[in-house]
Protein backbone atom coordinates (compact mmCIF):
# COMPACT_ATOMS: atom_id res chain seq x y z
CA UNK A 1 0.00 0.00 0.00
CA UNK A 2 2.31 2.72 0.86
CA UNK A 3 5.03 1.07 -1.54
CA UNK A 4 2.19 2.62 -4.54
CA UNK A 5 2.23 5.77 -2.74
CA UNK A 6 5.84 6.09 -2.15
CA UNK A 7 6.05 5.91 -6.17
CA UNK A 8 2.95 8.22 -6.97
CA UNK A 9 5.02 10.18 -4.77
CA UNK A 10 8.35 10.30 -6.53
CA UNK A 11 6.27 10.96 -9.75
CA UNK A 12 4.42 13.89 -8.75
CA UNK A 13 7.93 15.52 -7.29
CA UNK A 14 9.96 14.93 -10.51
CA UNK A 15 7.10 15.88 -12.72
CA UNK A 16 9.40 19.40 -13.97
CA UNK A 17 13.17 17.94 -14.69
CA UNK A 18 14.16 20.93 -15.65
CA UNK A 19 13.94 22.28 -12.31
CA UNK A 20 11.89 25.49 -12.78
CA UNK A 21 8.91 24.23 -10.27
CA UNK A 22 9.03 20.81 -8.74
CA UNK A 23 5.88 19.82 -7.07
CA UNK A 24 4.74 17.48 -3.84
CA UNK A 25 1.34 16.70 -3.38
CA UNK A 26 -0.03 19.72 -5.49
CA UNK A 27 2.37 22.20 -3.55
CA UNK A 28 5.35 24.40 -5.99
CA UNK A 29 8.91 24.41 -4.80
CA UNK A 30 10.45 26.04 -8.01
CA UNK A 31 10.41 29.38 -6.01
CA UNK A 32 8.50 27.28 -2.79
CA UNK A 33 8.81 30.86 -0.49
CA UNK A 34 7.23 32.99 -2.70
CA UNK A 35 4.13 30.65 -4.17
CA UNK A 36 0.96 31.66 -3.05
CA UNK A 37 -0.28 28.18 -1.98
CA UNK A 38 -4.19 28.96 -0.79
CA UNK A 39 -6.66 31.62 -1.37
CA UNK A 40 -6.05 35.14 0.51
CA UNK A 41 -8.46 36.99 2.40
CA UNK A 42 -8.53 39.98 4.47
CA UNK A 43 -8.91 39.62 8.46
CA UNK A 44 -12.76 39.35 9.23
CA UNK A 45 -11.86 40.03 13.18
CA UNK A 46 -10.88 43.56 14.90
CA UNK A 47 -7.22 44.04 14.94
CA UNK A 48 -6.11 41.75 12.02
CA UNK A 49 -5.91 38.72 14.24
CA UNK A 50 -6.79 35.47 12.83
CA UNK A 51 -7.51 32.68 15.11
CA UNK A 52 -9.30 32.12 18.45
CA UNK A 53 -7.03 33.40 21.32
CA UNK A 54 -6.63 30.28 23.57
CA UNK A 55 -7.57 27.32 20.92
CA UNK A 56 -5.65 24.87 21.21
CA UNK A 57 -3.07 24.71 19.05
CA UNK A 58 0.11 22.16 17.24
CA UNK A 59 4.17 22.65 17.10
CA UNK A 60 6.06 21.96 14.14
CA UNK A 61 7.52 18.74 14.09
CA UNK A 62 11.05 20.39 14.34
CA UNK A 63 10.79 24.19 15.08
CA UNK A 64 8.87 26.26 17.84
CA UNK A 65 6.13 27.49 15.05
CA UNK A 66 2.51 26.60 16.12
CA UNK A 67 -0.54 26.70 14.46
CA UNK A 68 -4.24 26.18 15.61
CA UNK A 69 -5.83 22.73 15.44
CA UNK A 70 -8.17 23.66 13.33
CA UNK A 71 -5.46 24.83 10.38
CA UNK A 72 -2.91 21.52 10.18
CA UNK A 73 -3.39 22.12 6.57
CA UNK A 74 -1.00 25.31 7.18
CA UNK A 75 1.45 23.06 9.63
CA UNK A 76 1.77 20.33 7.02
CA UNK A 77 2.28 23.16 3.95
CA UNK A 78 4.98 24.66 6.53
CA UNK A 79 6.61 21.36 7.50
CA UNK A 80 6.82 20.75 3.36
CA UNK A 81 8.24 24.11 2.82
CA UNK A 82 10.48 24.83 5.38
CA UNK A 83 11.34 21.63 6.39
CA UNK A 84 10.76 19.23 3.51
CA UNK A 85 8.58 16.66 5.49
CA UNK A 86 5.75 15.14 3.85
CA UNK A 87 3.08 12.67 6.30
CA UNK A 88 0.93 10.47 3.80
CA UNK A 89 -2.00 9.73 4.47
CA UNK A 90 -2.83 12.36 7.71
CA UNK A 91 -6.36 12.43 7.35
CA UNK A 92 -6.43 8.56 8.44
CA UNK A 93 -4.49 9.66 11.59
CA UNK A 94 -7.43 10.08 14.36
CA UNK A 95 -5.47 12.54 16.45
CA UNK A 96 -3.34 15.30 14.62
CA UNK A 97 -1.78 16.99 17.62
CA UNK A 98 -1.03 13.82 19.32
CA UNK A 99 0.65 12.05 16.12
CA UNK A 100 2.65 15.25 15.80
CA UNK A 101 3.87 15.79 19.34
CA UNK A 102 5.01 11.77 19.44
CA UNK A 103 7.33 11.89 16.36
CA UNK A 104 8.45 16.01 17.20
CA UNK A 105 9.70 14.01 20.43
CA UNK A 106 10.99 10.46 18.48
CA UNK A 107 13.38 12.72 16.19
CA UNK A 108 15.35 14.09 18.99
CA UNK A 109 16.02 10.93 19.62
CA UNK A 110 17.35 9.73 16.34
CA UNK A 111 17.90 10.91 12.76
CA UNK A 112 14.99 11.46 10.45
CA UNK A 113 17.01 9.02 7.65
CA UNK A 114 15.92 6.13 10.53
CA UNK A 115 12.36 6.65 10.19
CA UNK A 116 11.82 8.76 6.54
CA UNK A 117 11.94 7.55 3.21
CA UNK A 118 14.53 9.74 1.02
CA UNK A 119 13.28 11.25 -1.85
CA UNK A 120 15.25 13.16 -4.06
CA UNK A 121 13.52 15.30 -6.70
CA UNK A 122 15.20 16.81 -9.75
CA UNK A 123 17.40 14.10 -9.90
CA UNK A 124 18.83 14.68 -13.36
CA UNK A 125 19.17 18.16 -12.91
CA UNK A 126 22.74 19.74 -11.05
CA UNK A 127 23.24 18.77 -7.53
CA UNK A 128 23.05 22.04 -6.34
CA UNK A 129 19.51 22.62 -7.88
CA UNK A 130 18.17 19.13 -6.55
CA UNK A 131 16.17 18.39 -3.04
CA UNK A 132 16.26 15.44 -0.59
CA UNK A 133 12.28 15.86 0.66
CA UNK A 134 11.50 12.80 3.51
CA UNK A 135 8.09 11.11 3.51
CA UNK A 136 6.91 9.59 6.95
CA UNK A 137 3.98 6.82 6.04
CA UNK A 138 2.48 3.85 7.67
CA UNK A 139 5.79 1.72 5.63
CA UNK A 140 7.30 2.03 8.98
CA UNK A 141 6.38 -0.59 11.47
CA UNK A 142 6.20 1.97 14.19
CA UNK A 143 4.46 4.55 12.14
CA UNK A 144 1.74 2.07 11.75
CA UNK A 145 1.63 1.17 15.70
CA UNK A 146 1.24 5.05 16.65
CA UNK A 147 -1.68 4.80 14.16
CA UNK A 148 -3.40 2.06 15.86
CA UNK A 149 -3.02 3.00 19.31
CA UNK A 150 -4.25 6.54 18.49
CA UNK A 151 -7.37 5.09 16.36
CA UNK A 152 -8.14 2.57 19.31
CA UNK A 153 -7.97 5.51 21.93
CA UNK A 154 -10.29 7.65 19.46
CA UNK A 155 -12.75 4.51 19.43
CA UNK A 156 -12.12 4.36 23.49
CA UNK A 157 -12.93 8.24 24.08
CA UNK A 158 -16.46 7.83 21.18
CA UNK A 159 -17.95 4.77 22.87
CA UNK A 160 -17.58 6.53 26.03
CA UNK A 161 -19.19 9.56 24.39
CA UNK A 162 -21.95 7.64 22.99
CA UNK A 163 -22.58 6.03 26.20
CA UNK A 164 -22.97 9.38 28.24
CA UNK A 165 -25.41 10.50 25.36
CA UNK A 166 -27.17 7.47 25.49
CA UNK A 167 -27.91 8.02 29.39
CA UNK A 168 -28.46 11.48 29.67
CA UNK A 169 -31.86 13.05 30.38
CA UNK A 170 -31.15 16.84 30.38
CA UNK A 171 -31.32 16.83 26.53
CA UNK A 172 -32.70 20.15 25.46
CA UNK A 173 -33.41 20.89 22.23
CA UNK A 174 -35.68 22.83 19.27
CA UNK A 175 -36.47 20.89 16.23
CA UNK A 176 -35.57 22.10 13.00
CA UNK A 177 -38.86 21.92 11.21
CA UNK A 178 -41.55 23.04 13.31
CA UNK A 179 -39.43 24.77 16.58
CA UNK A 180 -41.29 22.26 19.08
CA UNK A 181 -39.38 22.32 22.19
CA UNK A 182 -37.91 18.78 23.44
CA UNK A 183 -36.21 17.88 26.75
CA UNK A 184 -35.00 14.62 27.71
CA UNK A 185 -33.05 12.16 25.83
CA UNK A 186 -31.87 12.99 22.05
CA UNK A 187 -33.84 10.09 20.99
CA UNK A 188 -37.11 12.04 21.48
CA UNK A 189 -36.25 14.97 18.87
CA UNK A 190 -34.57 12.47 16.53
CA UNK A 191 -37.54 10.12 16.67
CA UNK A 192 -39.74 13.21 16.30
CA UNK A 193 -37.83 14.31 13.22
CA UNK A 194 -38.22 11.10 11.45
CA UNK A 195 -41.96 10.45 12.20
CA UNK A 196 -43.45 13.75 11.95
CA UNK A 197 -41.34 15.48 9.39
CA UNK A 198 -39.66 12.18 7.08
CA UNK A 199 -36.59 13.29 8.37
CA UNK A 200 -33.78 10.43 9.21
CA UNK A 201 -30.74 10.99 10.17
CA UNK A 202 -29.92 7.42 11.80
CA UNK A 203 -30.74 5.77 14.86
CA UNK A 204 -30.16 7.85 17.92
CA UNK A 205 -27.83 5.06 18.98
CA UNK A 206 -25.71 4.74 16.01
CA UNK A 207 -24.95 8.55 16.48
CA UNK A 208 -21.96 10.52 18.30
CA UNK A 209 -21.81 14.14 19.20
CA UNK A 210 -25.77 14.58 18.85
CA UNK A 211 -26.01 18.12 19.98
CA UNK A 212 -23.19 19.60 17.44
CA UNK A 213 -24.52 17.60 14.67
CA UNK A 214 -28.14 19.44 15.14
CA UNK A 215 -26.30 22.74 15.71
CA UNK A 216 -24.39 21.73 12.09
CA UNK A 217 -27.19 21.22 10.26
CA UNK A 218 -29.37 24.07 12.23
CA UNK A 219 -26.74 26.17 11.21
CA UNK A 220 -26.75 25.19 7.20
CA UNK A 221 -30.95 25.55 7.35
CA UNK A 222 -30.06 29.57 9.13
CA UNK A 223 -28.27 30.11 5.86
CA UNK A 224 -30.88 28.91 3.72
CA UNK A 225 -29.20 25.85 2.50
CA UNK A 226 -30.15 22.75 1.36
CA UNK A 227 -29.26 19.77 3.66
CA UNK A 228 -28.80 17.24 0.46
CA UNK A 229 -28.38 18.97 -2.62
CA UNK A 230 -26.31 22.04 -0.52
CA UNK A 231 -27.84 24.54 -2.60
CA UNK A 232 -28.49 28.07 -1.21
CA UNK A 233 -31.76 29.86 -1.79
CA UNK A 234 -33.07 33.47 -1.25
CA UNK A 235 -35.42 32.77 1.57
CA UNK A 236 -36.58 30.37 3.77
CA UNK A 237 -39.95 29.50 1.95
CA UNK A 238 -38.47 29.07 -0.81
CA UNK A 239 -36.15 26.14 0.73
CA UNK A 240 -38.74 24.73 2.38
CA UNK A 241 -40.91 24.25 -0.29
CA UNK A 242 -37.60 22.67 -2.37
CA UNK A 243 -36.88 20.34 0.37
CA UNK A 244 -40.11 18.92 0.65
CA UNK A 245 -40.84 18.78 -3.59
CA UNK A 246 -37.69 17.70 -3.59
CA UNK A 247 -37.81 14.90 -1.17
CA UNK A 248 -34.74 16.45 0.05
CA UNK A 249 -35.31 16.07 3.45
CA UNK A 250 -32.05 14.42 4.37
CA UNK A 251 -28.86 14.59 4.36
CA UNK A 252 -25.71 14.50 1.74
CA UNK A 253 -23.83 11.17 2.36
CA UNK A 254 -21.18 12.17 0.50
CA UNK A 255 -20.42 15.15 2.46
CA UNK A 256 -17.43 13.93 5.07
CA UNK A 257 -18.53 17.04 7.21
CA UNK A 258 -20.99 14.08 8.85
CA UNK A 259 -18.66 11.49 9.16
CA UNK A 260 -17.42 12.41 12.57
CA UNK A 261 -20.98 12.20 13.87
CA UNK A 262 -21.73 8.09 13.16
CA UNK A 263 -20.07 5.54 15.50
CA UNK A 264 -19.23 3.15 12.66
CA UNK A 265 -16.41 5.75 11.06
CA UNK A 266 -14.46 4.97 14.17
CA UNK A 267 -14.28 1.06 13.82
CA UNK A 268 -11.61 0.72 11.60
CA UNK A 269 -8.48 2.34 10.73
CA UNK A 270 -8.73 4.13 7.20
CA UNK A 271 -12.26 2.84 6.68
CA UNK A 272 -15.13 4.75 5.68
CA UNK A 273 -18.61 3.86 6.62
CA UNK A 274 -19.30 3.17 2.98
CA UNK A 275 -16.42 0.78 2.86
CA UNK A 276 -17.48 -1.42 6.18
CA UNK A 277 -20.62 -1.45 4.71
CA UNK A 278 -19.69 -2.85 1.56
CA UNK A 279 -17.75 -5.43 3.19
CA UNK A 280 -21.48 -6.37 5.22
CA UNK A 281 -22.96 -6.52 2.04
CA UNK A 282 -20.12 -8.33 0.05
CA UNK A 283 -20.38 -10.89 3.30
CA UNK A 284 -24.44 -11.60 2.54
CA UNK A 285 -23.58 -11.91 -1.00
CA UNK A 286 -21.18 -14.68 -0.29
CA UNK A 287 -23.30 -16.77 1.65
CA UNK A 288 -26.73 -15.94 -0.39
CA UNK A 289 -28.36 -19.07 -1.51
CA UNK A 290 -30.37 -19.48 -5.08
CA UNK A 291 -33.73 -20.74 -4.07
CA UNK A 292 -35.95 -17.45 -3.23
CA UNK A 293 -39.10 -19.56 -2.49
CA UNK A 294 -39.54 -18.46 1.12
CA UNK A 295 -39.71 -14.78 0.25
CA UNK A 296 -42.29 -13.09 1.15
CA UNK A 297 -43.08 -9.85 0.16
CA UNK A 298 -45.13 -7.39 3.00
CA UNK A 299 -47.91 -5.62 1.68
CA UNK A 300 -47.84 -1.80 2.18
CA UNK A 301 -51.02 -0.68 4.21
CA UNK A 302 -53.15 1.64 2.62
CA UNK A 303 -54.32 4.18 5.59
CA UNK A 304 -58.64 5.52 5.40
CA UNK A 305 -59.18 9.09 4.20
CA UNK A 306 -61.00 9.72 7.29
CA UNK A 307 -59.42 7.72 10.26
CA UNK A 308 -56.39 6.40 11.14
CA UNK A 309 -57.72 2.56 10.07
CA UNK A 310 -55.22 0.75 7.65
CA UNK A 311 -55.98 -2.25 4.90
CA UNK A 312 -53.55 -4.39 3.27
CA UNK A 313 -55.05 -4.06 0.04
CA UNK A 314 -57.51 -1.27 -1.55
CA UNK A 315 -60.36 -3.43 -1.69
CA UNK A 316 -60.66 -3.71 2.16
CA UNK A 317 -60.15 -0.06 2.43
CA UNK A 318 -62.78 1.22 -0.12
CA UNK A 319 -65.21 -1.17 1.86
CA UNK A 320 -64.08 -0.03 4.77
CA UNK A 321 -64.58 3.88 3.52
CA UNK A 322 -67.90 2.45 2.73
CA UNK A 323 -69.32 0.48 6.07
CA UNK A 324 -67.51 3.01 8.07
CA UNK A 325 -68.00 6.63 6.63
CA UNK A 326 -70.40 6.32 3.58
CA UNK A 327 -68.02 7.10 1.13
CA UNK A 328 -68.18 5.36 -1.78
CA UNK A 329 -64.56 6.20 -4.10
CA UNK A 330 -65.08 3.46 -7.09
CA UNK A 331 -68.67 5.03 -7.48
CA UNK A 332 -67.22 9.23 -7.30
CA UNK A 333 -64.83 7.71 -9.62
CA UNK A 334 -67.53 6.19 -11.81
CA UNK A 335 -70.36 9.30 -11.64
CA UNK A 336 -67.63 11.89 -11.97
CA UNK A 337 -65.67 10.39 -15.06
CA UNK A 338 -62.48 10.92 -13.11
CA UNK A 339 -58.81 10.01 -14.43
CA UNK A 340 -55.88 9.18 -12.78
CA UNK A 341 -54.65 12.57 -12.44
CA UNK A 342 -57.93 13.59 -11.43
CA UNK A 343 -58.52 10.81 -8.57
CA UNK A 344 -54.64 11.61 -7.07
CA UNK A 345 -56.42 15.83 -6.74
CA UNK A 346 -59.44 14.41 -4.89
CA UNK A 347 -57.31 12.18 -3.02
CA UNK A 348 -54.97 15.06 -1.66
CA UNK A 349 -57.63 17.35 -1.43
CA UNK A 350 -59.60 15.21 0.97
CA UNK A 351 -55.99 14.68 2.88
CA UNK A 352 -55.82 18.38 3.20
CA UNK A 353 -58.94 18.75 4.50
CA UNK A 354 -59.10 16.35 7.06
CA UNK A 355 -55.29 17.24 8.20
CA UNK A 356 -56.28 20.34 9.29
CA UNK A 357 -59.64 19.51 10.59
CA UNK A 358 -62.16 21.15 8.24
CA UNK A 359 -64.74 19.83 6.49
CA UNK A 360 -65.07 19.90 3.24
CA UNK A 361 -68.35 19.69 2.87
CA UNK A 362 -69.10 22.89 5.20
CA UNK A 363 -66.03 24.39 5.32
CA UNK A 364 -65.98 24.29 9.36
CA UNK A 365 -62.84 23.95 11.55
CA UNK A 366 -63.01 21.85 14.60
CA UNK A 367 -60.17 21.40 17.06
CA UNK A 368 -59.71 17.64 16.72
CA UNK A 369 -59.82 15.00 14.01
CA UNK A 370 -62.17 13.18 16.03
CA UNK A 371 -64.45 15.77 16.42
CA UNK A 372 -64.31 16.50 12.44
CA UNK A 373 -64.89 12.86 11.84
CA UNK A 374 -68.17 13.01 14.40
CA UNK A 375 -70.03 15.93 12.45
CA UNK A 376 -69.00 14.54 8.67
CA UNK A 377 -70.50 11.04 9.69
CA UNK A 378 -73.92 12.65 11.82
CA UNK A 379 -74.22 15.07 8.88
CA UNK A 380 -73.44 12.82 5.81
CA UNK A 381 -70.96 15.30 4.93
CA UNK A 382 -68.42 12.94 3.44
CA UNK A 383 -69.82 11.95 0.41
CA UNK A 384 -71.11 16.04 -0.33
CA UNK A 385 -67.72 16.91 -2.20
CA UNK A 386 -67.70 20.75 -3.26
CA UNK A 387 -67.30 21.96 -7.02
CA UNK A 388 -64.78 20.58 -9.09
CA UNK A 389 -63.07 23.68 -9.90
CA UNK A 390 -62.35 23.35 -5.65
CA UNK A 391 -60.30 20.75 -5.87
CA UNK A 392 -59.38 20.28 -9.64
CA UNK A 393 -56.47 22.60 -9.13
CA UNK A 394 -52.74 22.26 -9.95
CA UNK A 395 -51.30 22.56 -5.78
CA UNK A 396 -53.56 19.17 -5.40
CA UNK A 397 -50.86 17.27 -7.71
CA UNK A 398 -48.52 17.28 -4.78
CA UNK A 399 -49.35 14.46 -2.05
CA UNK A 400 -50.37 15.53 1.37
CA UNK A 401 -48.50 12.97 2.74
CA UNK A 402 -45.59 11.68 1.28
CA UNK A 403 -46.03 8.04 2.19
CA UNK A 404 -49.87 7.55 1.26
CA UNK A 405 -49.88 4.28 -0.57
CA UNK A 406 -53.36 4.87 -1.53
CA UNK A 407 -52.12 6.86 -4.31
CA UNK A 408 -50.08 4.58 -5.50
CA UNK A 409 -53.57 2.03 -5.90
CA UNK A 410 -55.27 4.26 -7.89
CA UNK A 411 -56.73 2.80 -10.75
CA UNK A 412 -55.30 4.44 -14.34
CA UNK A 413 -56.92 1.84 -17.48
CA UNK A 414 -58.31 3.01 -19.90
CA UNK A 415 -61.94 0.45 -19.03
CA UNK A 416 -62.59 2.69 -16.31
CA UNK A 417 -63.27 5.91 -18.22
CA UNK A 418 -66.33 6.45 -18.51
CA UNK A 419 -68.64 6.29 -22.65
CA UNK A 420 -68.50 10.13 -22.47
CA UNK A 421 -64.97 10.33 -21.89
CA UNK A 422 -64.56 8.08 -24.13
CA UNK A 423 -66.25 9.60 -27.09
CA UNK A 424 -65.78 12.98 -26.48
CA UNK A 425 -63.97 14.86 -29.50
CA UNK A 426 -60.91 16.30 -28.56
CA UNK A 427 -58.95 17.58 -31.59
CA UNK A 428 -55.36 16.17 -31.70
CA UNK A 429 -53.90 18.36 -34.32
CA UNK A 430 -49.67 17.33 -34.92
CA UNK A 431 -47.59 20.14 -35.39
CA UNK A 432 -43.76 20.88 -36.39
CA UNK A 433 -41.76 21.94 -34.03
CA UNK A 434 -38.36 22.51 -35.58
CA UNK A 435 -39.01 26.33 -35.84
CA UNK A 436 -40.39 26.84 -31.86
CA UNK A 437 -40.69 30.98 -32.92
CA UNK A 438 -43.06 30.51 -36.18
CA UNK A 439 -44.91 27.78 -33.66
CA UNK A 440 -45.70 29.71 -30.43
CA UNK A 441 -47.49 32.58 -33.03
CA UNK A 442 -49.61 29.87 -35.29
CA UNK A 443 -50.10 27.16 -32.43
CA UNK A 444 -53.63 26.20 -32.59
CA UNK A 445 -53.19 25.52 -28.71
CA UNK A 446 -53.76 29.97 -29.06
CA UNK A 447 -56.76 29.31 -30.14
CA UNK A 448 -57.81 26.67 -28.17
CA UNK A 449 -56.58 28.83 -25.07
CA UNK A 450 -58.20 31.93 -25.85
CA UNK A 451 -61.99 29.62 -26.61
CA UNK A 452 -61.48 28.44 -22.66
CA UNK A 453 -60.67 31.88 -21.41
CA UNK A 454 -64.07 32.96 -23.35
CA UNK A 455 -65.87 30.20 -21.75
CA UNK A 456 -64.83 31.13 -18.38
Amino acid sequence: MAASKTQGAVVRMEEDRDGSCSTVGGVGYGDSKDCILEPLSLPESPGGTTTLEGSPSVPCIFCEEHFPVAEQDKLLKHMIIEHKIVIADIKLVADFQRYILYWRKRFTEQPITDFCSVIRINSTAPFEEQENYFLLCDVLPEDRIVREELQKQRLKEILEQQQQERNDTNFHGICMFCNEEFLGNRSVILNHMAREHAFNIGLPDNIVNCNEFLCTLQKKLDNLQCLYCEKTFRDKNTLKDHMRKKQHRKINPKNREYDRFYVINYLELGKSWEEVQLEDDRELLDHQEDDWSDWEEHPASAVCLFCEKQAETIEKLYVHMEDAHEFDLLKIKSELGLNFYQQVKLVNFIRRQVHQCRCYGCHVKFKSKADLRTHMEETKHTSLLPDRKTWDQLEYYFPTYENDTLLCTLSDSESDLTAQEQNENVPIISEDTSKLYALKQSSILNQLLLQECLKN
